[in-house]
This record gives structure tokens, sequence and C-alpha cells, in this order.
């Protein structure tokens, strides 16, 4: 099979995987964001930082290592597995003995026993890391799929049953414990790899040595990101620390779900061809174009239906989430072209570069924002959807210049999908208010008529201008019926 017909059939399964998934999750949280409140949210929210180290410090790297390294062994393996169990149980303990002292932080009692529980599921995930990236490697997405959507079912009824029963913050606790552990059974069940219990002193210096600047690299993210949350949980009540948080999820979750998707079949994709620099811009600038295509689009039509959206799908009870997440979707536009650079450096081999260009654009942003927490609560959301452009400006150049694609032009490929989405914005909203400026239009009125307007006309700007993306799509689509045809 062909790198075309790799790149397809791993697209086609991880946006099955990620679609179905997200379409479960995304019915979850609608259901529990109605039976809960929003400072039940909050207090997941005050420990997400933790449950983020203790993944990021578990893995060290070294699943990444294994995707980019050309000749894998079963010692290579079964080394990471090992390490990877281990230090989750480090990690775990020294969480477990300061949970009083974070309950204390955020003056809410009842974080103690949450944060013993909750963090249970990062060790639970090092028993599946392995497996999961050997299935990753080897372009088996299907696989995963079948393993993660009755994974995502089973702990969605779960978690809404107990919220029914009024189980409130637990619910949720146990919605992420339940889920994690039927994907560690599914993987143990169904895939062929089994550990052996020896540890290659040899393969850990090789994979630590490339995975633990990756690893710093991603706690110093998860620190960064994490920072907004904790600051918010201990500056402002745990509602408004729900509003913000939902805001957060709900923004990233278009932008994050078709992104990772890809993701996941791209850095194994660009591994393979990290030696040749013209094949690899090719590649990154089709992906990043077809994928930017759906995605600005999408989120300027949030931008626009917010209101109305999260009235019927959350009730009126989370509005004040709205201009936060408004805010947040702006900087969530340039979200995959930041995170396909930040590959490109990481297929290359250099976790070094990586390293400091994380060091350097995190405690910048940082210090950025607790310069900015005199101007209150909406002076840290600015600064967020501030931090995430220049990061993206920061991977976007460094890449560049390793894979010969400069800043200049991507930002000049990439241009028409950014003009013709704003284009397509601000003609969509004048010609609702035109038409209709003095019609009472009900909430799903409102959200059909600006999904009519928006993709009508971005459709035909984009078929005017004729964007690449739009012409790799109708080839695609070409194809597939022609292949079906046969």
């Amino acid at each position: 099979m062909g790198l075309k017909e790799k790149t397809f059939n791993g697209v086609f399964w991880t946006f099955s995987q990620q679609l179905g998934v997200q379409i479960i999750n995304f019915g979850v949280q609608i259901i529990l964001a109605r039976l809960l409140l929003p400072e039940d949210f909050g207090l997941i929210a005050m420990i997400q930082i933790f449950i983020t180290i203790g993944q990021t410090l578990m893995d060290g790297g070294m699943t990444a290592s294994l995707i980019r390294t050309k000749n894998v062994s079963q010692s290579d393996y079964s080394t990471v597995f090992l390490i990877n169990v281990i230090v989750s149980l480090v990690i775990y303990i020294v969480i477990f003995c300061f949970a009083p002292l974070i309950s204390y932080f955020f003056e809410q009692e009842k974080l103690e026993l949450i944060i013993r529980v909750l963090t249970l599921s990062f060790v639970l995930q090092s028993f599946v890391g392995v497996q999961t990236t050997i299935l990753t490697k080897n372009l088996k997405f299907k696989l995963l799929m079948l393993m993660q959507l009755p994974s995502t079912i089973i702990g969605g009824v779960v978690g809404v049953a107990l919220a029914f029963l009024g189980f409130g913050v637990w619910s949720l606790v146990w919605l992420k414990l339940v889920t994690t552990f039927v994907f560690v059974l599914f993987h143990w069940v169904k895939t062929d790899w089994k550990p052996k219990l020896y540890l290659d002193k040899e393969k850990l210096k090789y994979h630590f040595n490339f995975g633990y600047k990756l690893t710093l690299s991603g706690l110093l993210t998860n620190l960064y990101i994490n920072s907004y949350l904790l600051i918010i949980g201990k500056l402002f009540p745990p509602a408004q620390l729900g509003f913000y948080s939902q805001a957060d999820t709900l923004r990233m979750f278009p932008v994050r779900n078709i992104t990772t998707a890809l993701q996941k079949v791209t850095f194994p994709i660009f591994s393979t061809i990290q030696d040749d620099n013209e094949r690899l811009k090719q590649v990154f600038k089709r992906i990043t174009g077809s994928v930017l295509f759906v995605v600005v689009p999408v989120m300027l039509l949030l931008i626009l239906i917010a209101k109305p959206l999260f009235s019927i799908v959350l009730t009126d009870k989370w509005l004040p989430s709205v201009p936060i997440f408004q805010i947040l979707c702006i900087s969530a536009i340039i979200f995959p072209l930041s995170i396909y650079n930040l590959n490109i450096i990481l297929v290359k081999g250099r976790s070094g570069l990586h390293l400091k260009l994380e060091i350097i654009k995190k405690l910048s942003s940082i210090v950025f924002l607790l310069l900015i927490i005199p101007f209150g609560f909406y002076g840290i959301v600015y600064a967020q959807a501030i931090s995430m452009f220049i990061h993206a400006f920061v991977n976007i150049f460094y890449s560049g210049r390793i894979m010969e694609y400069s800043f200049r032009d991507q930002m000049v490929d990439m241009a028409p999908v950014f003009s013709v989405g704003i284009i397509s914005m601000v003609l969509s909203y004048y010609l609702k208010y035109m038409l209709f400026k003095e019609v009472f239009l009900t909430d799903w009125l409102n959200i059909l008529l600006s999904i009519l307007f928006f993709a009508s006309v971005y459709l035909l700007s984009s078929y005017v201008f004729k964007l690449n993306a739009l012409i790799d799509l109708k080839i695609l689509i070409k194809d597939k019926l022609l292949r079906s045809g046969k």
C-alpha cells in the first residue's frame, strides 16, 4: 500500500474514531451540563493540571520516540512499557500525599478525595501507552476506533446515570475512570502485543534521550495551559471557573478533534518522509490547507451563533460562557497550523530545539499572564487568546526554516482561506441583519439562517477564488466515487 493510500485509510478511520467518540462525548457533556452545576465542572477543572502533569511525566516522551524510530524491537516496547507503569505509580503516590495541600490551596475540602480517586486514571493509562503506540505506528486506526467507541459509550452511560441519581461532581469522576478502565481492558484483550518484564538500559537511554526533552516541553505546555485554570480557580468562585472551563472545552471541541485525528496519521506519515524536504513540504502544505479549509469556517460560524447555541444546547444558566467562548474561538483558528509545524520539528528529531522553543514561549506567556491579572477575569481570557497566536508564529518560523517552507510562504499560502472565511462571516452577518432586522427570530431559526448564509457565501467564494483545498476535496470525492464504482 502506497503513502497516499495509507494516508487516506488512516485519515478515514481516525476521523471515524474521533467523530464517533466526540459525538458521544458531546452528547454526554450536554446532558451533564443540564444536570450538574457550573461549580461541579469548576471543581474538576481545578485539578486538571495534576491529571495532565501526571500523564506527561508518565510517558516521558518515549512513545513518540518509538513512533519515529524505524527499527523497533520487543525490548524497546517492553522497556518503555515498564518505565511508564513504574513512573505513573510514583507520580500517583506523590499526588496522593499532596492532596490535602491542594485542597487547602483552593479552599475546597471535597477536592482531597476527588484528587485521590480521579488521578488513578493516568495510572490505568500507563498500561496501554505502548499498545496504542504500536497500533498508531502501524496505522491500525480501525482497531483503535473499535476499542475507543464502546469505552466512551460505557463511561458516558455510567456518568449520566450517576448524575441522574444526584452524585454531582462524582459523576464526572467515575465517567473518566470507567472510560479509561474499559479502554485498557479492550487493549489487553484485542491487541496481540504483550510486554515482557525486563528493562534494556541501552534502549531506555536511547528513547529517554529523545523523550526527556519532549517531556519537559510537554510539561511546560501543560503547566502553561492549566495555569489559567489554577489562577482562575484561586482568584474566582468555582462557578466562574466552570464557565471558563466549559467555554474552553467547547471552543476546542471541533478544532482539536480535526487536528488530533490528522495528527495521529501525519506524525508517522511525516516520519517516513522526514529526509525528503521537498516531499515533506508538499504533503505538509496539502494537509494543513485542507484542515484549515474546514477549521476556519467552523470556528468563525461558532462565533456568530454562540449565544443561541449555548441557550439551546446548555440552557441559559451557561450564557455567561458565551463571550469567553467567542474570544477563545478566534485564537483556536490558528491551532492546527501551530501543531503541525511543531510536529515537523519533532519528526526531524530536533527535540532539543522543541524544548528551547517551549521554554521561551511558555515562560514569556506566563509572565504576560501574571502582568495582566490586575485587569481582571477577561484580562486573563484575552491573555490566553493572544498567547496562542504568539506560539503559532514561533512554531511556524522555526519549522519553516527546518523544512525550507518559510513563515512568509506559509502565510501567503494560507491567507486565501482566512480571507474567504472572514469575508463569509461579515457578509452572512449583514445579510441576516438586513433581511430579518425587524423580524423576531427564535434561537433555532437564528442558527439555521446563520449556517445557511455562511455556508453559501463560503463555498461560493472558495469556488470563485479557486482555493486549492476545495480543488483537492473535489478530486478526493471523485476518486472515491470512481473506486466505489469499480
